[in-house]
Protein backbone atom coordinates (compact mmCIF):
# COMPACT_ATOMS: atom_id res chain seq x y z
CA UNK A 1 0.00 0.00 0.00
CA UNK A 2 1.37 3.38 -0.88
CA UNK A 3 1.21 5.74 2.09
CA UNK A 4 -0.62 8.98 1.34
CA UNK A 5 1.30 11.04 3.85
CA UNK A 6 4.29 13.34 3.54
CA UNK A 7 7.63 11.80 4.56
CA UNK A 8 9.57 13.31 7.43
CA UNK A 9 12.57 11.66 9.06
CA UNK A 10 13.15 11.50 12.79
CA UNK A 11 16.03 13.92 12.33
CA UNK A 12 13.60 16.61 11.17
CA UNK A 13 11.32 16.32 14.18
CA UNK A 14 13.01 18.92 16.39
CA UNK A 15 13.06 21.43 13.53
CA UNK A 16 9.40 20.80 12.79
CA UNK A 17 8.48 21.13 16.42
CA UNK A 18 10.36 24.40 16.79
CA UNK A 19 8.27 25.78 13.97
CA UNK A 20 5.20 24.53 15.78
CA UNK A 21 6.38 25.94 19.09
CA UNK A 22 6.19 22.63 20.96
CA UNK A 23 9.59 21.14 21.71
CA UNK A 24 11.26 19.31 24.54
CA UNK A 25 14.85 20.04 23.54
CA UNK A 26 16.92 22.93 24.85
CA UNK A 27 18.00 23.87 21.35
CA UNK A 28 14.46 24.91 20.43
CA UNK A 29 13.36 26.35 23.77
CA UNK A 30 13.86 29.96 22.65
CA UNK A 31 11.53 29.53 19.70
CA UNK A 32 8.94 27.77 21.86
CA UNK A 33 9.00 30.56 24.45
CA UNK A 34 8.64 33.26 21.84
CA UNK A 35 5.34 31.99 20.48
CA UNK A 36 2.07 33.20 22.01
CA UNK A 37 0.48 30.69 24.39
CA UNK A 38 -2.83 30.76 22.52
CA UNK A 39 -1.35 30.08 19.09
CA UNK A 40 -1.32 26.56 17.70
CA UNK A 41 0.78 26.27 14.58
CA UNK A 42 0.54 22.54 14.05
CA UNK A 43 -0.79 21.15 10.79
CA UNK A 44 -2.09 17.71 10.01
CA UNK A 45 0.26 15.77 7.73
CA UNK A 46 -0.70 16.09 4.05
CA UNK A 47 -3.12 13.45 2.76
CA UNK A 48 -4.21 12.81 -0.80
CA UNK A 49 -7.94 12.37 -0.38
CA UNK A 50 -10.85 14.79 -0.29
CA UNK A 51 -14.31 13.37 0.42
CA UNK A 52 -17.25 14.21 -1.83
CA UNK A 53 -19.73 16.79 -0.50
CA UNK A 54 -22.04 15.38 2.18
CA UNK A 55 -25.76 15.67 1.49
CA UNK A 56 -27.21 13.63 4.37
CA UNK A 57 -28.90 14.74 7.60
CA UNK A 58 -27.13 17.16 9.93
CA UNK A 59 -25.62 16.26 13.28
CA UNK A 60 -28.54 17.90 15.08
CA UNK A 61 -31.06 15.88 13.07
CA UNK A 62 -29.23 12.64 13.82
CA UNK A 63 -29.08 13.46 17.54
CA UNK A 64 -32.84 14.03 17.62
CA UNK A 65 -33.49 10.76 15.78
CA UNK A 66 -31.20 8.84 18.13
CA UNK A 67 -32.98 10.31 21.15
CA UNK A 68 -36.35 9.24 19.83
CA UNK A 69 -35.64 5.83 18.33
CA UNK A 70 -32.31 4.42 19.60
CA UNK A 71 -32.08 2.53 22.88
CA UNK A 72 -31.55 4.90 25.83
CA UNK A 73 -28.20 3.29 26.70
CA UNK A 74 -26.84 4.16 23.25
CA UNK A 75 -28.80 7.22 22.15
CA UNK A 76 -26.47 9.69 23.84
CA UNK A 77 -23.31 7.58 24.03
CA UNK A 78 -21.07 10.26 22.54
CA UNK A 79 -17.54 11.25 23.47
CA UNK A 80 -17.80 15.02 23.06
CA UNK A 81 -19.90 17.98 24.16
CA UNK A 82 -20.68 18.60 20.51
CA UNK A 83 -20.88 15.11 18.96
CA UNK A 84 -19.14 14.53 15.66
CA UNK A 85 -21.08 13.48 12.58
CA UNK A 86 -18.50 11.26 10.86
CA UNK A 87 -19.42 10.63 7.23
CA UNK A 88 -16.24 9.42 5.52
CA UNK A 89 -12.92 7.81 6.30
CA UNK A 90 -9.66 6.82 4.63
CA UNK A 91 -6.81 4.99 6.34
CA UNK A 92 -5.94 6.83 9.59
CA UNK A 93 -8.24 9.79 8.91
CA UNK A 94 -11.94 10.53 9.38
CA UNK A 95 -14.06 13.32 7.89
CA UNK A 96 -17.07 15.11 9.33
CA UNK A 97 -20.12 16.48 7.52
CA UNK A 98 -18.29 19.69 6.60
CA UNK A 99 -15.39 17.76 5.06
CA UNK A 100 -13.02 18.55 7.93
CA UNK A 101 -10.31 15.92 8.41
CA UNK A 102 -9.48 14.34 11.78
CA UNK A 103 -6.57 12.16 12.83
CA UNK A 104 -8.19 8.99 14.17
CA UNK A 105 -6.25 7.69 17.17
CA UNK A 106 -9.07 5.42 18.38
CA UNK A 107 -9.85 3.30 15.28
CA UNK A 108 -13.44 2.59 16.24
CA UNK A 109 -12.26 1.18 19.62
CA UNK A 110 -9.21 -0.72 18.31
CA UNK A 111 -11.18 -2.18 15.40
CA UNK A 112 -9.95 -0.62 12.16
CA UNK A 113 -6.42 -2.02 12.28
CA UNK A 114 -5.82 -1.86 8.53
CA UNK A 115 -7.19 1.67 8.17
CA UNK A 116 -10.58 3.03 7.13
CA UNK A 117 -11.78 1.80 3.75
CA UNK A 118 -8.48 0.11 2.90
CA UNK A 119 -8.87 -0.78 -0.79
CA UNK A 120 -7.44 -4.26 -0.30
CA UNK A 121 -10.19 -4.97 2.24
CA UNK A 122 -13.03 -3.16 0.47
CA UNK A 123 -12.54 -4.64 -3.00
CA UNK A 124 -12.62 -8.35 -2.06
CA UNK A 125 -15.67 -7.71 0.13
CA UNK A 126 -17.52 -5.94 -2.71
CA UNK A 127 -16.67 -8.77 -5.10
CA UNK A 128 -17.90 -11.36 -2.60
CA UNK A 129 -21.13 -9.56 -1.76
CA UNK A 130 -21.94 -9.30 -5.48
CA UNK A 131 -21.61 -13.08 -5.81
CA UNK A 132 -22.87 -14.51 -2.53
CA UNK A 133 -23.65 -12.93 0.81
CA UNK A 134 -24.83 -15.65 3.18
CA UNK A 135 -25.00 -19.30 2.13
CA UNK A 136 -24.92 -20.69 5.76
CA UNK A 137 -22.11 -22.97 6.94
CA UNK A 138 -24.33 -25.96 6.18
CA UNK A 139 -23.17 -25.54 2.58
CA UNK A 140 -19.57 -25.56 1.47
CA UNK A 141 -17.92 -22.22 0.74
CA UNK A 142 -14.24 -21.48 0.36
CA UNK A 143 -14.19 -18.20 2.37
CA UNK A 144 -14.71 -19.66 5.85
CA UNK A 145 -12.35 -22.58 5.14
CA UNK A 146 -9.54 -20.33 3.90
CA UNK A 147 -9.89 -17.94 6.85
CA UNK A 148 -9.84 -20.84 9.33
CA UNK A 149 -6.61 -22.16 7.84
CA UNK A 150 -5.02 -18.70 7.73
CA UNK A 151 -5.93 -17.97 11.37
CA UNK A 152 -4.60 -21.33 12.57
CA UNK A 153 -1.28 -20.60 10.85
CA UNK A 154 -0.89 -17.50 13.05
CA UNK A 155 -1.15 -19.43 16.32
CA UNK A 156 1.37 -21.66 18.11
CA UNK A 157 1.23 -25.32 19.02
CA UNK A 158 -1.99 -27.24 18.57
CA UNK A 159 -4.24 -24.16 18.44
CA UNK A 160 -5.81 -24.95 15.10
CA UNK A 161 -9.58 -25.43 15.46
CA UNK A 162 -11.60 -22.28 14.78
CA UNK A 163 -15.17 -21.37 15.76
CA UNK A 164 -16.53 -18.16 14.26
CA UNK A 165 -18.82 -15.70 16.04
CA UNK A 166 -20.04 -12.16 15.41
CA UNK A 167 -18.39 -10.34 18.32
CA UNK A 168 -15.93 -10.50 21.19
CA UNK A 169 -18.73 -11.06 23.69
CA UNK A 170 -19.91 -14.13 21.77
CA UNK A 171 -16.35 -15.42 21.47
CA UNK A 172 -15.69 -15.09 25.19
CA UNK A 173 -19.06 -16.65 26.09
CA UNK A 174 -18.21 -19.66 23.94
CA UNK A 175 -14.71 -19.93 25.41
CA UNK A 176 -16.04 -19.91 28.98
CA UNK A 177 -18.61 -22.58 28.13
CA UNK A 178 -15.98 -24.77 26.48
CA UNK A 179 -13.69 -24.50 29.50
CA UNK A 180 -16.50 -25.60 31.81
CA UNK A 181 -17.49 -28.49 29.57
CA UNK A 182 -13.93 -29.71 29.10
CA UNK A 183 -12.95 -29.62 32.78
CA UNK A 184 -16.29 -30.51 34.34
CA UNK A 185 -15.83 -27.55 36.69
CA UNK A 186 -17.83 -24.34 36.97
CA UNK A 187 -15.36 -21.95 38.62
CA UNK A 188 -13.80 -19.19 36.50
CA UNK A 189 -11.07 -16.81 37.64
CA UNK A 190 -10.76 -13.43 35.96
CA UNK A 191 -8.85 -10.26 36.79
CA UNK A 192 -10.26 -7.15 38.44
CA UNK A 193 -10.67 -4.17 36.13
CA UNK A 194 -10.95 -6.54 33.17
CA UNK A 195 -13.70 -6.40 30.55
CA UNK A 196 -14.87 -9.48 28.62
CA UNK A 197 -18.33 -8.66 27.26
CA UNK A 198 -21.92 -7.79 28.05
CA UNK A 199 -23.76 -11.12 28.05
CA UNK A 200 -24.46 -13.18 31.18
CA UNK A 201 -21.23 -15.17 31.49
CA UNK A 202 -18.91 -12.48 30.21
CA UNK A 203 -20.53 -9.81 32.36
CA UNK A 204 -19.91 -12.09 35.33
CA UNK A 205 -16.24 -12.42 34.35
CA UNK A 206 -15.99 -8.65 33.82
CA UNK A 207 -14.71 -7.00 37.00
CA UNK A 208 -15.61 -3.37 36.42
CA UNK A 209 -18.87 -2.13 37.98
CA UNK A 210 -19.49 0.40 35.21
CA UNK A 211 -20.31 -2.46 32.87
CA UNK A 212 -22.23 -4.80 35.21
CA UNK A 213 -25.97 -4.93 35.89
CA UNK A 214 -27.09 -6.04 39.32
CA UNK A 215 -29.03 -9.10 38.17
CA UNK A 216 -26.03 -10.98 36.79
CA UNK A 217 -25.48 -14.34 38.49
CA UNK A 218 -21.84 -14.47 39.54
CA UNK A 219 -21.81 -17.84 41.28
CA UNK A 220 -18.52 -19.54 40.47
CA UNK A 221 -16.78 -16.39 39.23
CA UNK A 222 -13.76 -15.16 41.19
CA UNK A 223 -11.95 -11.88 40.54
CA UNK A 224 -8.23 -11.80 41.26
CA UNK A 225 -6.20 -8.73 42.19
CA UNK A 226 -5.38 -6.57 39.20
CA UNK A 227 -1.62 -6.74 38.51
CA UNK A 228 -1.53 -3.02 37.71
CA UNK A 229 2.04 -1.67 37.94
CA UNK A 230 0.77 1.91 38.42
CA UNK A 231 -2.11 1.57 40.89
CA UNK A 232 -1.75 -1.99 42.16
CA UNK A 233 -0.85 -2.84 45.77
CA UNK A 234 2.32 -4.72 44.75
CA UNK A 235 3.58 -2.32 42.10
CA UNK A 236 5.39 -4.23 39.36
CA UNK A 237 5.88 -7.47 41.29
CA UNK A 238 3.91 -9.86 39.11
CA UNK A 239 4.55 -12.96 41.20
CA UNK A 240 2.98 -11.40 44.30
CA UNK A 241 -0.22 -10.67 42.38
CA UNK A 242 -0.23 -14.24 41.08
CA UNK A 243 -0.36 -15.55 44.66
CA UNK A 244 -3.86 -14.09 44.89
CA UNK A 245 -4.92 -16.45 42.09
CA UNK A 246 -3.55 -19.30 44.20
CA UNK A 247 -5.46 -18.05 47.27
CA UNK A 248 -8.73 -17.74 45.31
CA UNK A 249 -8.41 -21.31 44.11
CA UNK A 250 -7.45 -22.68 47.52
CA UNK A 251 -10.07 -20.85 49.57
CA UNK A 252 -12.86 -20.08 47.10
CA UNK A 253 -13.15 -23.27 45.05
CA UNK A 254 -12.84 -27.04 45.40
CA UNK A 255 -9.21 -26.69 44.38
CA UNK A 256 -10.07 -27.31 40.75
CA UNK A 257 -11.27 -24.68 38.30
CA UNK A 258 -12.61 -24.50 34.75
CA UNK A 259 -10.40 -21.69 33.59
CA UNK A 260 -8.67 -18.36 33.90
CA UNK A 261 -9.59 -15.58 31.45
CA UNK A 262 -7.37 -12.55 31.07
CA UNK A 263 -6.71 -9.62 28.75
CA UNK A 264 -2.98 -9.33 28.21
CA UNK A 265 -3.45 -5.56 28.10
CA UNK A 266 -6.69 -4.31 29.66
CA UNK A 267 -8.47 -2.15 27.09
CA UNK A 268 -11.67 -0.78 28.61
CA UNK A 269 -9.90 -0.75 31.98
CA UNK A 270 -7.48 1.92 30.74
CA UNK A 271 -4.71 0.22 28.71
CA UNK A 272 -3.26 -1.50 31.78
CA UNK A 273 -0.28 -3.77 31.15
CA UNK A 274 0.10 -6.79 33.39
CA UNK A 275 2.97 -6.59 35.90
CA UNK A 276 6.07 -8.42 34.62
CA UNK A 277 6.08 -12.10 35.46
CA UNK A 278 2.39 -12.20 36.36
CA UNK A 279 0.94 -14.12 33.46
CA UNK A 280 3.50 -16.92 33.42
CA UNK A 281 3.17 -17.37 37.20
CA UNK A 282 -0.65 -17.33 37.06
CA UNK A 283 -0.54 -19.75 34.12
CA UNK A 284 1.39 -22.33 36.16
CA UNK A 285 -1.04 -21.97 39.09
CA UNK A 286 -4.09 -22.38 36.85
CA UNK A 287 -2.70 -25.44 35.08
CA UNK A 288 -1.96 -27.14 38.41
CA UNK A 289 -5.61 -26.57 39.36
CA UNK A 290 -6.72 -28.29 36.15
CA UNK A 291 -7.95 -25.07 34.52
CA UNK A 292 -7.65 -23.78 30.99
CA UNK A 293 -5.99 -20.48 30.18
CA UNK A 294 -8.17 -18.27 27.95
CA UNK A 295 -6.32 -15.38 26.32
CA UNK A 296 -8.75 -12.56 25.53
CA UNK A 297 -7.14 -10.97 22.46
CA UNK A 298 -10.25 -9.06 21.39
CA UNK A 299 -8.45 -5.70 21.56
CA UNK A 300 -4.78 -6.65 21.62
CA UNK A 301 -4.71 -9.14 18.73
CA UNK A 302 -3.89 -8.75 15.06
CA UNK A 303 -0.53 -6.99 15.39
CA UNK A 304 -1.76 -4.09 17.54
CA UNK A 305 0.87 -4.53 20.27
CA UNK A 306 3.78 -5.04 17.86
CA UNK A 307 3.46 -8.81 18.33
CA UNK A 308 0.73 -10.54 16.38
CA UNK A 309 -0.83 -11.65 19.68
CA UNK A 310 -0.41 -9.91 23.00
CA UNK A 311 0.29 -13.16 24.86
CA UNK A 312 3.48 -13.68 22.86
CA UNK A 313 5.26 -11.15 25.11
CA UNK A 314 4.60 -13.35 28.18
CA UNK A 315 6.09 -16.70 27.11
CA UNK A 316 2.84 -18.64 27.53
CA UNK A 317 0.71 -20.63 25.11
CA UNK A 318 -3.03 -20.39 25.87
CA UNK A 319 -5.47 -23.27 25.68
CA UNK A 320 -8.08 -21.03 24.07
CA UNK A 321 -7.66 -17.69 22.26
CA UNK A 322 -10.58 -15.33 21.67
CA UNK A 323 -10.55 -12.54 19.12
CA UNK A 324 -12.77 -9.95 17.43
CA UNK A 325 -12.48 -6.21 16.63
CA UNK A 326 -9.33 -6.05 14.46
CA UNK A 327 -10.10 -9.40 12.80
CA UNK A 328 -12.67 -7.80 10.47
CA UNK A 329 -11.55 -4.16 10.18
CA UNK A 330 -15.12 -3.09 10.93
CA UNK A 331 -17.06 -6.15 9.79
CA UNK A 332 -18.89 -8.03 12.60
CA UNK A 333 -16.61 -11.00 13.10
CA UNK A 334 -15.15 -12.83 16.08
CA UNK A 335 -13.49 -16.18 16.64
CA UNK A 336 -12.43 -18.75 19.19
CA UNK A 337 -9.37 -20.86 18.44
CA UNK A 338 -8.48 -23.91 20.52
CA UNK A 339 -7.04 -27.41 20.30
CA UNK A 340 -8.80 -30.37 18.65
CA UNK A 341 -9.13 -32.07 22.05
CA UNK A 342 -10.86 -29.11 23.70
CA UNK A 343 -12.95 -28.41 20.60
CA UNK A 344 -14.35 -31.93 20.82
CA UNK A 345 -16.57 -30.98 23.76
CA UNK A 346 -18.95 -29.19 21.40
CA UNK A 347 -19.73 -32.45 19.60
CA UNK A 348 -21.70 -33.60 22.66
CA UNK A 349 -24.60 -31.49 21.47
CA UNK A 350 -25.32 -29.35 18.44
CA UNK A 351 -23.47 -26.00 18.51
CA UNK A 352 -24.31 -23.60 15.70
CA UNK A 353 -23.86 -19.90 14.94
CA UNK A 354 -26.04 -18.65 12.09
CA UNK A 355 -23.95 -15.67 11.03
CA UNK A 356 -20.55 -16.63 12.43
CA UNK A 357 -18.03 -16.64 9.60
CA UNK A 358 -20.54 -15.81 6.88
CA UNK A 359 -19.06 -15.44 3.40
CA UNK A 360 -18.74 -11.64 3.45
CA UNK A 361 -17.30 -11.41 6.97
CA UNK A 362 -14.88 -14.28 6.31
CA UNK A 363 -13.71 -12.57 3.12
CA UNK A 364 -13.03 -9.43 5.14
CA UNK A 365 -11.12 -11.43 7.74
CA UNK A 366 -8.90 -13.05 5.15
CA UNK A 367 -8.28 -9.67 3.51
CA UNK A 368 -7.24 -8.24 6.90
CA UNK A 369 -4.62 -10.95 7.37
CA UNK A 370 -3.29 -10.29 3.87
CA UNK A 371 -3.07 -6.53 4.46
CA UNK A 372 -1.29 -6.92 7.81
CA UNK A 373 1.32 -9.03 6.01
CA UNK A 374 1.55 -7.01 2.79
CA UNK A 375 1.69 -3.58 4.44
CA UNK A 376 3.98 -4.79 7.25
CA UNK A 377 1.57 -3.40 9.83
CA UNK A 378 3.02 -5.43 12.69
CA UNK A 379 6.43 -3.87 12.14
CA UNK A 380 4.86 -0.43 11.80
CA UNK A 381 2.86 -0.85 15.01
CA UNK A 382 6.05 -1.73 16.88
CA UNK A 383 8.16 1.04 15.38
CA UNK A 384 5.65 3.89 15.42
CA UNK A 385 4.23 2.73 18.74
CA UNK A 386 7.64 2.84 20.40
CA UNK A 387 8.27 6.27 18.92
CA UNK A 388 4.90 7.60 20.07
CA UNK A 389 5.31 6.15 23.56
CA UNK A 390 8.67 7.89 23.80
CA UNK A 391 7.15 11.21 22.75
CA UNK A 392 4.33 10.79 25.27
CA UNK A 393 6.84 9.96 28.00
CA UNK A 394 8.62 13.21 27.19
CA UNK A 395 5.30 14.97 27.51
CA UNK A 396 4.90 13.46 30.97
CA UNK A 397 8.09 15.23 32.06
CA UNK A 398 6.55 18.52 31.02
CA UNK A 399 3.00 18.18 32.36
CA UNK A 400 2.28 17.20 35.97
CA UNK A 401 -1.21 16.11 34.98
CA UNK A 402 0.22 13.02 33.26
CA UNK A 403 0.59 10.32 35.89
CA UNK A 404 1.49 7.38 33.69
CA UNK A 405 2.26 6.46 30.09
CA UNK A 406 1.96 2.77 29.28
CA UNK A 407 1.16 0.12 26.71
CA UNK A 408 2.87 -1.59 23.80
CA UNK A 409 2.84 -1.02 20.08
CA UNK A 410 -0.16 1.04 19.08
CA UNK A 411 -2.16 0.16 22.18
CA UNK A 412 -1.14 3.02 24.47
CA UNK A 413 -2.61 4.70 27.51
CA UNK A 414 -2.02 8.10 29.11
CA UNK A 415 -3.45 8.37 32.62
CA UNK A 416 -4.26 11.86 33.91
CA UNK A 417 -4.15 12.75 37.60
CA UNK A 418 -4.64 15.98 39.51
CA UNK A 419 -2.07 14.91 42.13
CA UNK A 420 0.81 12.65 41.17
CA UNK A 421 1.54 11.53 44.74
CA UNK A 422 -2.07 10.64 45.54
CA UNK A 423 -2.80 9.56 41.96
CA UNK A 424 -6.11 11.43 42.13
CA UNK A 425 -8.01 10.76 38.88
CA UNK A 426 -8.34 13.89 36.72
CA UNK A 427 -11.67 12.85 35.20
CA UNK A 428 -13.07 16.29 34.36
CA UNK A 429 -9.73 17.42 32.96
CA UNK A 430 -9.59 14.35 30.73
CA UNK A 431 -12.91 15.23 29.12
CA UNK A 432 -11.83 18.85 28.66
CA UNK A 433 -8.53 17.94 27.01
CA UNK A 434 -10.27 15.42 24.75
CA UNK A 435 -12.62 18.17 23.59
CA UNK A 436 -9.72 20.53 22.98
CA UNK A 437 -7.82 17.90 20.99
CA UNK A 438 -10.93 17.27 18.91
CA UNK A 439 -11.03 20.97 18.05
CA UNK A 440 -7.43 20.60 16.84
CA UNK A 441 -8.39 17.60 14.70
CA UNK A 442 -7.26 14.69 16.89
CA UNK A 443 -9.61 11.95 18.13
CA UNK A 444 -8.65 9.73 21.06
CA UNK A 445 -10.69 7.42 23.28
CA UNK A 446 -10.94 7.26 27.03
CA UNK A 447 -11.14 4.44 29.55
CA UNK A 448 -10.26 3.31 33.03
CA UNK A 449 -12.62 2.95 35.97
CA UNK A 450 -12.50 6.71 36.59
CA UNK A 451 -12.58 7.70 32.92
CA UNK A 452 -9.21 9.44 33.23
CA UNK A 453 -7.11 7.50 30.72
CA UNK A 454 -6.61 8.40 27.07
CA UNK A 455 -6.89 5.24 25.00
CA UNK A 456 -4.64 5.64 21.98
CA UNK A 457 -5.36 2.78 19.59
CA UNK A 458 -5.08 4.17 16.05
CA UNK A 459 -5.14 2.25 12.78
CA UNK A 460 -1.84 0.42 12.39
CA UNK A 461 -0.95 2.50 9.31
CA UNK A 462 -0.33 5.42 11.72
CA UNK A 463 2.91 7.26 10.86
CA UNK A 464 5.54 9.12 12.87
CA UNK A 465 4.18 12.34 11.38
CA UNK A 466 0.77 11.42 12.78
CA UNK A 467 2.36 10.64 16.14
CA UNK A 468 4.07 14.04 16.18
CA UNK A 469 0.83 15.84 15.46
CA UNK A 470 -1.04 13.93 18.16
CA UNK A 471 1.60 14.83 20.76
CA UNK A 472 1.64 18.46 19.66
CA UNK A 473 -2.15 18.70 19.98
CA UNK A 474 -2.07 17.06 23.41
CA UNK A 475 0.77 19.28 24.58
CA UNK A 476 -1.01 22.43 23.42
CA UNK A 477 -4.31 21.36 25.00
CA UNK A 478 -2.61 20.62 28.33
CA UNK A 479 -0.66 23.88 28.24
CA UNK A 480 -3.95 25.80 28.12
CA UNK A 481 -5.44 24.10 31.18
Amino acid sequence: MQRLTAKRTVHNVSLSLSRRCISFSSSTSQTATAAPVDEFLGKLPPFGYTPPPYTGPSADAIINTRKEFLSPSNSMFCLYKNPLNIVDGRMQYLFDESGRRYLDAFAGIAVVNCGHCHPSVVEPVINQIKKLQHPTVMYLNHAIAELSEALASKLPGDLKVVFFTNSGTEANELALMMAKLYTGCQDIVSVRNGYHGNAAGTMGATAHSTWKFNNVVQTGTHHALNPDPYRGVFGSDGEKYARDVQDLIQYGTSGHIAGFICEVIQGVGGIVELAPGYLSAAYDIVKKAGGLFIADEVQSGFARTGDFWGFEAHNVVPDIVTMAKGIGNGFPLGAVVTTPEIAGVLTRRCYFNTFGGNAVAATAGLAVLNVIEKDKLQVNASMVGSYLKGRLSQLKEKHEIIGDVRGRGLMLGVELVSDRNLKTPATAETLHIMDQMKELGVLVGKGGYFGNVFRITPPLCFTKDDADYLVEAMDYSMSRM
